[in-house]
């Protein structure tokens, strides 16, 4: 669904969940101000028990002029609206929205799928709704600029909807945070009245009441109601502890479980721990040592109607430390037991010299669906892109032995969700890469040793000590014949595509 496809209704009512937080707002008049520029006759509001009393939402919505209205209850009956209802950052029929009679409604939001309708858009990918309307916005040629306070909004709902950007981990979130023009000062006014004396004691209590795995030196914590940064604020503390390495701190709100990750060990991604937290039930991301996710209420339900949440986290975290084994490459002694020879198949594939885009020695950023890497160009550093818009660094060398340069125009295909981009970090400019992809192909003479996984392996290539590569089962562990510290991992969608048997 795209935003110009409810051009055709003049009343439009754009309802946020009860108690809305900064990211509901936000969203809600990124379609308040879309709509109005076509001149319909356009509401924001909200419902529920309480109108908004947080002293950050309050100077939001003052400081920004925001046009939201409270819908009480006429005497317990439900409201009835004309037009389209459009719920935001929420799913019309959910148990965090009241609910109001319309002939028409639309959902737009970015948590996993519960309800449907005939016009909806929903992307749990995404940390913040903030960002699918940005998106949408943005795909309707729409001019955020256009108001001075939409950007702000924007901005905020998204810092506060990942725990001030500790869980941004999608890259359209990150472009976002980049493009707009928010007033930096607004920001600091409401980040700096966002705990009041009430959170302070609640983060006191958490952190009395934590329970410790010994054997894998994490902790688990529950809190009561609270914001989401106040798990942030938490998960923070617990880090100073020298016996704690990893943690979570989670707690229920109206629809599910919010909780916050952290990690300050190499060998644990707390972006990759908060999906494999919320796996099948909620929707987890963030950076490599903070991170954070939600779970869904009715599907946790439906997956563990009687477990209590401390043990579901607590086996959670257990079953993550016992499902992967560890592999530093630089040390590594392969095993060739097993382990069959494949060769690439000449599939042609994007590259580029990096010194063709910017100058030699700039610090670059390559942003792509997988995170950031971040490198310094230099004369001998090439850059493949894959299929699915994956990107492996190369050097001169190796390039030039495993590639030949074909004469074709690159385009990428339909299979990449997220097109990479490069960026100056020295002046912030982003530019597309594929713009400057030229087109080459395996050689054939590079060969490797592969083995499909049976369960997880996390493994710290030879070109990069301080992240690992994630093999999950039925993905390849690979190593090239030619230099068997060359130790790396191949998604299964991707070598079943690239690779024959010899």
């Amino acid at each position: 669904m795209r935003l110009a496809d409810l051009d055709k209704f003049e009343k439009i009512t754009i309802q946020c969940h009860d108690n809305p937080d900064a990211d509901a707002l936000a969203s809600g008049y990124g379609l308040y101000c879309y709509f109005s520029s076509r001149k319909k006759d356009v509401r924001l509001v909200y419902s529920g028990r309480n109108q908004i009393q947080k002293s950050n939402l309050r100077l939001m919505v003052d400081k920004l002029k925001l046009p939201v209205e409270y819908m009480g209850t006429e005497n317990g009956q439900t409201v009835a609206v004309e037009g389209l209802l459009i719920t935001v950052d929420c799913q019309y029929g959910a148990g965090n929205v009241t609910g109001l009679t319309a002939e028409n409604v639309a959902i737009i939001d970015h948590h996993q799928v519960e309800k449907s309708a005939s016009l909806s858009v929903i992307n749990p990918s995404l940390g913040s709704c903030s960002t699918l309307v940005w998106k949408l916005l943005r795909d309707e040629n729409f001019d955020i600029d256009s108001d001075e306070h939409l950007g702000t909004a924007l901005f905020y709902g998204l810092y506060t909807d990942t725990n001030q950007f500790s869980e941004l981990s999608n890259p359209l979130d990150m472009d976002m945070r980049e493009a707009l023009h928010e007033d930096k000062s607004l920001i600091t006014l409401f980040r700096n009245s966002n705990l009041s004396l009430k959170e302070l004691e609640i983060a006191g209590i958490a952190m009395i009441r934590y329970s410790y795995n010994d054997d894998y030196e994490f902790a688990v914590i529950k809190a009561q109601p609270c914001d989401p940064n106040i798990l942030g604020l938490i998960s923070d503390f617990l880090l100073q502890v020298d016996a704690i390495k990893t943690c979570v701190v989670f707690n229920e709100v109206p629809d599910g479980y919010k909780f916050s990750v952290r990690s300050c060990i190499k060998e644990v991604n707390a972006s990759e721990l908060a999906a494999f937290l919320a796996q099948d039930i909620g929707s987890g991301g963030g950076h490599y040592e903070k991170a954070g996710g939600f779970i869904s209420l009715w599907r946790y339900e439906e997956n563990f109607p009687t477990l209590h949440t401390e043990a579901y986290f607590n086996n959670r975290m257990t079953q993550y430390f016992d499902s992967y084994d560890l592999i530093y490459a630089e040390d590594y002694q392969v095993d060739l037991e097993g382990m069959k020879q494949y060769q690439k198949r000449n599939i042609p594939v994007g590259y580029v010299k990096a010194d063709r885009v910017l100058p030699v020695g700039t610090p670059i950023t390559i942003r792509t669906l997988e995170g950031d890497i971040e490198l310094t160009v230099d004369e001998d550093l090439y850059i493949i892109i894959g299929l699915k818009g994956e990107v492996y660094p190369n050097r001169r060398e190796k390039f030039e032995r495993s590639y030949r340069i074909l004469d074709q125009k690159y385009q990428h295909g339909s299979d990449m969700e997220y097109v990479p981009t490069i960026k100056d970090r020295m002046d912030g400019s982003t530019l597309t890469l594929t713009d400057f992809a030229g087109v080459c192909e395996p050689t054939g003479t590079v060969r490797i040793y592969a083995r499909e996984l049976d369960r997880g392996v996390k493994v710290f290539t030879a070109w990069d000590k301080g992240k690992y590569m994630l093999g999950k089962p039925g993905d390849y562990l690979a190593v090239r014949c030619d230099d068997l510290h060359d130790v790396y991992v191949v998604e299964k969608g991707i070598f079943d595509k690239s690779y024959d048997e010899v």
